[in-house]
């Protein structure tokens, strides 16, 4: 992958995990379960990507 996209993926990444925060927050009749599991299912498989990519770019 190029560095742009990887830049691109992290981005998308944090904005997931930061919206992830917010609805943790609510109490808990205000979550929206759906959403918490759509967006921990979305930020996870990103997290892994960015992590999986990272250490293919690293030269032993």
């Amino acid at each position: 992958m190029s560095k742009e996209v990887i830049f691109i993926l992290v981005i998308v990444s944090m904005a997931i995990w930061v919206t992830v925060s917010r609805e943790a927050v609510k109490p808990s009749k205000e979550i929206n379960w759906w959403k918490m599991i759509t967006l921990l299912s979305a930020g996870s498989l990103s997290t892994l990507v960015i992590t999986l990519t990272l250490f293919q770019s690293l030269s032993f």
